[in-house]
């Protein structure tokens, strides 16, 4: 098989000259990069890792981390990037269902991988990362070998290990680096995580790809993209909706500081919706209109508004090239423009599979065409509006997807927790935020009791921000007449109350 694609991105790792990966602390450069990549990909060698071995990575955004996983790619094994913010639970799923057999794990974050029960070898990533450089030799391959195994937020419950091909990783990112401009001159504020998609596929690779150096953070803080706009020569932010509504917050106290930013070519947005009012105030201020764009990580970016041209308020924009869409029915059929229907992705960008899961691939799968599950209409010239989901089961927070079901299931082990179900409430910070709507057993405490309770179990079980904000006793969950939760119903008695306070309303008695 062909392994065109896969021997491009190594070879465009050696061709850059002036390509930077730096964090603040460590920065690697031109043809030193591809040096250190190989050292740290003999060390790996060294230490047992062999081609198809899943090497999970677990470390805050930095140049170690991000040379340890292109390191685990020369190889030949599989990079498994786990979330910084997930549980030991969340993470021992990842690491036992990858059947990961070595654990690169960063300083930063040794207490928390310690704590997990695996039979995968923990690493120290920063002493394999400080291996002497070494030529880069990349272990042969092609491109349907995966590149990346990237595990769900698990919107549909457990989340499944995503297989990215080299043909979809390096194939995608080529095309919208492409479409985004994306060039040597280029220098990317990155502050996003390094285990989605977003972070890690556009971050890295498509930077990488056409030569943009990449300024590293470990977390998002307006002063330090500042200082990248203002001292560090950066040109590119990408970010999630709750990063802007953050600089709209600080320029409100900053106002002078527009002007640095104004400085950017290029602010793009994605992985949840961003709000029409944050897009208007955010140009007004900077003069920029945030490109915002539209993925998944089984379908890698599939659409985005245009560089040039209208960035449409409200849109997702087009397809990228080397994707196609269409917007069905229930049954399966493609409706006409204006017609709100699901949105499906087919081209060179999707997934091979979900790991080791036959069946879920089949059940995502249309033909060629994949199922985002996302409600989507088209304007009459080809601009695309993502209108809802087809299921009511996903919550969109803080630019992460939350698994209802999922919540549900942890809050269910409480023992005066008689029914629970779990909605997204509109918020205008964090675009949406995690509602409960709690039945108590019989001898259950009083709500406030009750509510610390529950939201300690959370804690102990699932990420921060997958814990309820808001927490309403009900004596009854709202059901139709065929029994079925209406959650739509639920979403409504729930919009009215204070983001992070408990509810005491019953709107059953």
């Amino acid at each position: 098989m062909s392994d065109a694609l896969r021997s491009r991105w190594f070879a465009r790792v050696h061709a850059h000259a002036g390509v930077a990966l730096d964090d603040g602390h460590a920065r690697v450069q031109g043809p030193a990069l591809a040096q250190r990549i190989g050292g740290v990909a003999r060390a790996l060698g060294d230490e047992g890792v062999q081609a198809g071995d899943r090497v999970a990575l677990l470390g805050l955004p930095s140049t170690a981390q991000a040379l340890a996983v292109l390191a685990v790619q020369a190889v030949g094994a599989i990079p498994v990037p786990l979330g910084t913010r997930h549980t030991t639970a969340e993470l021992q799923h990842v690491v036992d269902d990858s059947g990961a057999t070595v654990l690169l794990l960063g300083a930063e974050l040794r207490e928390r991988g310690n704590a997990l029960a695996s039979s995968a070898r923990v690493l120290d990533r920063d002493a394999i990362v400080h291996a002497s450089p070494s030529p880069l030799l990349p272990a042969p391959g092609d491109d349907e070998d995966a590149a990346l195994l990237v595990y769900t937020s698990g919107t549909t419950g457990r989340s499944k290990g995503v297989v990215l091909p080299w043909r979809a990783l390096v194939g995608n990112m080529e095309a919208l680096g492409a479409a985004w401009g994306f060039c040597a001159a280029d220098r990317l504020s990155l502050s996003l995580p390094l285990f989605h998609v977003h972070g890690l596929c556009i971050g890295i690779f498509a930077a990488l790809l056409h030569g943009v150096s990449v300024l590293l953070h470990a977390r998002f803080e307006p002063a330090s993209t500042l200082a990248d706009l203002r001292d560090r020569g950066a040109t590119v932010f990408m970010g999630v909706p709750t990063m802007y509504v953050q600089w709209l917050e600080h320029l409100a106290a900053h106002p002078d500081d527009a002007a640095v930013l104004a400085r950017a070519r290029l602010f793009t947005a994605g992985s949840a919706p961003l709000p029409p009012r944050v897009f208007a105030e955010f140009a007004r201020a900077t003069g920029h209109a945030i490109l915002e764009r539209y993925g998944m990580t089984e379908t890698l970016i599939t659409l985005s508004n245009p560089l040039q041209g209208e960035r449409r308020v409200g849109t997702v924009g087009v397809p990228v090239p080397g994707v196609r869409m269409r917007i069905v029915d229930e049954h399966d059929v493609e409706v006409a423009r204006g017609t709100a229907g699901e949105l499906q992705i087919a081209g060179s960008s999707l997934m091979r599979g979900y790991w080791r899961d036959a069946d879920a691939t089949a059940a995502a799968l249309c033909g060629e065409f994949f199922r985002t599950g996302d409600i989507a209409c088209e304007d009459p010239d080809g601009y695309v509006r993502i209108v809802g989901r087809a299921s009511t089961d996903i919550i969109k927070s803080g630019g992460f997807k939350l698994s209802a079901r999922e919540i549900e299931d942890v809050l269910r082990e409480h023992p005066a927790v008689a029914d629970v179900a779990i909605v997204a409430v509109t918020d205008a910070r964090w675009g949406e935020r995690v509602g409960a709507a709690i039945v108590p057993a019989a001898g259950a405490p009083a709500l406030p009791e009750l509510a610390a309770s529950i939201r300690a179990l959370a804690r102990a079980q699932l990420a921060d921000y997958k814990c309820p904000r808001q927490i309403v006793l009900l004596s009854l969950l709202p059901r139709n007449a065929m029994g079925k939760l209406d959650k739509r119903a639920l979403r409504a008695q729930l919009e009215g109350g204070e983001p992070g306070d408990a509810d005491a309303r019953d709107s059953h008695t």
